[in-house]
């Protein structure tokens, strides 16, 4: 063999060396990247004079989990556009971590970019402030504009003030839907739906021009009870006479005549709040309570939320004690597949609690519920494996948030226990299935539908063509079936006869107090107690066993990239400009497109759901 050209012979050698050269260079670069990285992520605890407030300010809905695949919000969040959402379990806990921090001498409540929320989570956050002040410092409230779940809230402070040139509105509940029937039949679709429960409503807006008897007298029954409920904790808390949250409520445009055209002014006369303070005059009340800060400067001794929260959970630590309670979150519609958080996945979801099954550290676990439902075959794949977890023998509780109806309640049903809030919305005991064709549609514009087949059901199920009396029949009798074995499960699940259970079935929908009497549920109470429950159930010593979330995490490459940010980002790198401003015209569409998007996404193999209206506010 010949040997190799003397030239090429150097220039292989001068190569590698060349190349390693470039590994060493690249790794010692690497390393002093990740040196001064971790360097910055290391720096000291976030500090804060002692006596100060804590500063909690709930950004958008309130809600259980948020919503989102895990790595987009969590860049989504360190840009500055995340959804606005705020999980109440934050505020629980840091209002719990504040009650034994001498470093805090009282909460600052800034309620002025609250959103909507269901009465349960409200109820959650109230008993959280009311023990806050069990330790004797203050919580004081402020807003530029309230509204009915801020007011909430604020009414379990101490003290509230309102901007003079803001307002408080008092909706009260109810439910107001749009019925598509009409539009319906101008666009010739045939909307062919199936359904059992004399008050399963959600196919109602295809069907009718307006709400059946049935829908608005569970509606009616429903609102009457939330509105009555907040009502009496409101006026409770604040101390007003019986009758006058639903004076001022009611009587809104003669109390505002009244001061001038000044709601703020007419709530103030009303006894709903304690002062009328500027934004400067609210600083400056608080500068007198916990002091002047150094940074930023013009502001009170204050520190967020979310940094009070990074900084106790690290100093708190992990799981502890001989065994834990995993607590499982299932919010959002029940969809198949996987799912991000925010919505309920068939897989997703199930690998959740098999995460739980499989842990040995794990002695019990909590279902936590906040779902209106969805596929009914999802929801039995959830099911199964709450079922595989006391089979484990590890105690399930579920417990149920605002809304836990429907196939809601088809996957809290297998617990070993139930607990509910006493605003929660359960029960529509219900199936439907609805399967839209639009042949006539076609015709209209000279199209038509063609073929030959086998046997009657190789042509049926296209949107294109019409559906025969024999596949509605078949439909109607797999809707039938899925009914029966739902009310008989709920039978065998609660120690109930059949015929009782169909008879609070039919798509009813019950509150929390109503489930209890009816023996859907076995008590009232929130998490918390969910917990202890479980605890119990598993025999584990009270006080002496960890509680974990278990939920969709970052890979570690996910984990790094966004942590690498943040400390970007608290080292004064201007993130902001990586994000795109939506026009008015990209946010009108995003609107529509999440509007749609709740019919349009369903993906039950056999077209059959567990979904109730439940969202009642």
């Amino acid at each position: 063999m010949d040997k190799p050209n003397p030239f090429f012979r150097v220039f292989s050698w001068l190569w590698t060396g060349v190349d390693g050269l470039r590994k060493i260079l690249h790794l010692i670069l690497l390393l002093l990247i990740f040196l001064l990285f971790f360097g910055l992520n290391a720096e000291s605890p976030l500090s804060y004079p002692s006596g100060s407030a804590l500063y909690i300010q709930p950004y958008g809905a309130l809600v259980e989990e948020l919503s989102g695949d895990p790595y987009d919000r969590a860049i989504a969040e360190v840009l500055g556009d995340g959804l606005p959402q705020t999980r109440v379990s934050d505020v629980v806990s840091a209002l719990a971590y504040a009650r034994d921090d001498e470093r805090i001498e009282m909460v600052y409540l800034d309620l002025s970019t609250t959103g909507g929320a269901g009465l349960s989570k409200l109820q959650t956050i109230a008993a959280a402030i009311e023990d806050f002040r069990t330790s004797g410092k203050p919580v004081i409230a402020n807003a530029d504009f309230m509204g009915q779940s801020g007011y909430y809230l604020a009414a379990h402070a101490d003290e509230i003030y309102l901007h003079p040139d803001g307002s408080i509105l008092l909706r009260g509940y109810g439910r107001y839907q749009t019925f598509y029937k009409d539009a319906i039949e101008l666009l010739r679709i045939d909307w062919n739906v199936f359904r059992v429960g004399t008050h399963k409503s959600y196919v109602e807006p295809y069907t009718r021009m307006d709400m059946s008897d049935e829908y608005r007298a569970d509606t009616t029954r429903i609102v009457d009870q939330l509105w009555s409920m907040y009502r009496d904790a409101v006026v409770t808390a604040r101390g007003l006479e019986e009758g006058a949250l639903d004076d001022f409520a009611t009587n809104l445009v003669e109390h505002v005549t009244a001061t001038g055209g000044d709601v703020a002014e007419a709530a103030l006369e009303f006894g709903l709040i304690d002062g009328l303070l500027t934004r400067n005059e609210m600083r400056d009340y608080m500068v007198a309570q916990v002091g002047e800060s150094d940074w930023p400067q013009d502001s009170f001794n204050a520190i967020g939320m979310h940094d009070y929260l990074a900084q106790m959970d690290l100093f708190a630590g992990g799981p502890a004690g001989a065994g834990n309670v995993a607590v499982v979150i299932a919010s959002g519609d029940i969809m198949f597949g996987e799912q991000s958080p925010g919505n309920i996945g068939a897989d997703s979801t199930a690998a959740l609690l098999r995460r739980a099954r499989l842990d040995e550290s794990v002695h019990a676990v909590v279902l936590r519920v906040d779902s209106p439902g969805g596929s009914a075959f999802a929801a039995e794949v959830i099911a199964d494996e709450v079922k595989a977890l006391r089979a484990a023998g590890k105690p399930v509780v579920a417990s149920m948030s605002s809304v836990a109806a429907s196939g809601g309640y088809s996957i809290s049903m297998h617990a070993d226990k139930i607990l509910a809030n006493s605003a929660t919305i359960t029960g529509s005991i219900g199936v439907f299935g609805m399967f839209p064709t639009y042949q006539r549609t076609l015709a209209a514009i000279g199209i038509t539908t063609d073929g030959v087949g086998t046997t009657p059901w190789t042509g049926q199920f296209q949107p294109n063509r019409e559906m025969t009396e024999e596949t509605r029949q078949l439909l109607q009798l797999f809707v039938e079936d899925t009914y029966d074995d739902f009310i008989t499960d709920v039978a065998i699940s609660r120690g109930l006869d059949k015929d009782a259970v169909d008879a609070i079935g039919q798509g009813q929908i019950w509150t929390g107090v109503e489930a209890m009497q009816n023996g859907l549920v076995d008590g009232i109470g929130g998490l918390r107690s969910a917990v202890e429950l479980a605890a119990e159930l598993a025999e584990l010593e009270p006080g002496n066993f960890g509680t974990f979330v278990i939920e969709q995490e970052l890979s570690p490459t996910e984990q790094m990239i966004v942590d690498f940010l943040t400390v970007a980002a608290r080292t004064g790198v201007d993130l902001s400009r990586w994000v795109d401003t939506p026009d008015i015209l990209s946010r009108l569409a995003r609107g529509l497109d999440q509007r749609l998007d709740s019919m349009l996404r369903f993906n039950d193999p056999k077209g059959m759901y567990q979904h109730c209206l439940c969202d009642l506010n």
